[in-house]
C-alpha cells in the first residue's frame, strides 16, 4: 500500500491554496528537483517526472519564468502518460536569484519559496568576508531570512576574531558556529526548522552543506567526499534538491557556486550595508558623492577607522553590479509582474471565514 501524501506537508500553505483555485482543472504540486528539461514533482497523487507544456514554453519570456526547485506548480497528472505536464507556476513568496554564470547577462533562479537561507562559509580556506556580504545581500533580496552558518570551526585558530569580523558585516543576521568534529553541532540549526517551513543551504563547494543535511536527515542521503590535502572540502552536490526532514521541515541543497553575481539586489544591498547608509546621512551635502566633498561623513569614517575601506569598496562594487542589472529587462519586470498577479488573484477570490 502506497503511503498517503499530503502536499500540505511540503509547505503548501493556505496562501498557495488560494492562488491555486484559479486553476481548478489542474492539481497542485511542488518541484523537488530538476534534471535538464525534466522536473521531479510531488502532489497528493504521489511523485512523478514532469515537463512544461508547449504553451508554457512558448509564453515564457525569460528563464526565470520556468519552474525552479521549491516552486509550486499546477499540473496535469496525466494518468495515461509517463510524465505529468506543468501548465502554471504559482507566484513565489521568495526567490533566490543570481546572475547566471558566465558573460551572459541573464538571471538564474536558484531556489524559491524559501523561509530561511543558511549561508554556509567554512572558517578555513573558504573564509571570505567580501563574498559573505554578497551572499547576504542576495539573501535579503530574495525575501527569505538569512542565517550565517560558520562551519569547520575546529580548523580555525582565531575563532573569536573571525566571529567578530563576521558580526561586523552580518548586521541583523543570526550567526551559527559549527565544528566538523562535534557530532551534535548540527542541532544548533533546529530552532530555524519547523513543520511546513523550507530552508536552503547556499555556499561554496566543500563547506559542509551535504554533511549538515545528512545529520538533519539522520542518514547518508547525500554523498560527501571528506577533505582534500589543503583542508578544502570536495564538491559533492551536482543538482538542487528539496528534501523532507523527519522533523517536518524541508531543506534544499544546492551545488557549490563558483560565481554569485548580483542581479537586481538594491533592497538587499541597502539592508546588508545599513551601517554605511546611516553614516552617509551625516554628510554635509545631500548629493555627496563621497569622494572629495567637504564634510563627507563616509571619508571621515574611513579615516578614523569607523568604516573599513574594504567594506566601502565592496559596497560600491555591489551597487555598480546591481545598477548594471537594472538596465536590463529581466528579473525586475518579472518580479513586479508576479507581485501584481498575487494581488489580483487574492482580490478576485472570496474571503473564507
Amino acid at each position: 500500500m502506497k503511503p498517503i501524501i499530503n502536499i500540505a506537508n511540503y509547505g503548501f500553505s493556505n496562501q498557495f491554496r488560494i492562488l491555486s483555485q484559479e486553476f481548478e482543472h489542474f492539481a497542485a504540486a511542488r518541484i523537488l528537483s530538476q534534471e535538464k528539461r525534466f522536473y521531479r514533482v510531488i502532489s497528493d497523487k504521489g511523485e512523478k517526472l514532469a515537463e512544461v507544456s508547449g504553451r508554457f514554453r512558448y509564453n515564457s519570456s525569460s528563464s526565470a519564468d520556468f519552474p525552479a526547485v521549491g516552486d509550486f506548480v499546477m499540473i496535469d497528472w496525466n494518468e495515461v502518460g509517463d510524465n505529468a505536464i506543468i501548465h502554471h507556476v504559482l507566484p513565489r513568496k521568495s526567490c533566490f536569484v543570481r546572475k547566471a554564470a558566465g558573460d551572459i547577462q541573464q538571471e538564474q533562479v536558484v531556489a524559491s519559496n524559501i523561509d530561511t537561507i543558511f549561508l554556509c562559509m567554512s572558517l578555513n580556506n573558504d573564509y571570505n568576508l567580501r563574498r559573505l556580504e554578497r551572499y547576504i545581500s542576495i539573501a535579503w533580496e530574495s525575501g527569505a531570512t538569512p542565517v550565517v552558518v560558520l562551519t569547520k570551526s575546529d580548523l580555525c585558530d582565531t575563532l573569536d576574531e573571525k566571529i567578530l569580523e563576521v558580526s561586523s558585516v552580518a548586521i541583523g543576521v543570526d550567526i551559527v558556529v559549527i565544528s566538523s568534529v562535534e557530532q551534535s553541532g548540527y542541532q544548533k540549526l533546529f530552532p530555524f526548522l519547523s513543520k511546513g517551513k523550507t530552508v536552503a543551504f547556499i555556499g561554496s563547494s566543500g563547506v559542509g552543506k551535504s554533511t549538515l543535511i545528512n545529520c538533519l536527515l539522520g542518514e547518508e542521503h547525500l554523498s560527501t567526499n571528506g577533505h582534500r590535502n589543503d583542508d578544502r572540502g570536495r564538491h559533492t552536490t551536482t543538482h538542487r534538491e528539496l528534501i523532507l526532514l523527519p522533523s517536518g521541515g524541508m531543506v534544499i541543497d544546492t551545488p557549490g557556486m563558483r560565481e554569485l553575481g548580483i542581479w537586481d539586489s538594491q533592497i538587499g544591498i541597502d539592508k546588508t550595508f545599513s551601517d554605511i547608509d546611516k553614516i552617509a546621512e551625516k554628510c554635509r551635502f545631500r548629493d555627496c558623492t563621497h569622494s572629495k566633498e567637504p564634510g563627507c561623513a563616509i571619508q571621515e569614517a574611513i579615516e578614523n577607522g569607523q568604516l573599513k575601506m574594504e567594506r566601502w569598496q565592496s559596497y560600491q562594487k555591489l551597487k555598480a553590479e546591481t545598477s548594471y542589472a537594472d538596465d536590463k529587462e529581466g528579473y525586475r519586470i518579472i518580479k513586479e509582474r508576479r507581485e501584481k498577479e498575487i494581488s489580483k488573484l487574492i482580490k478576485k477570490l472570496p474571503i473564507k471565514k
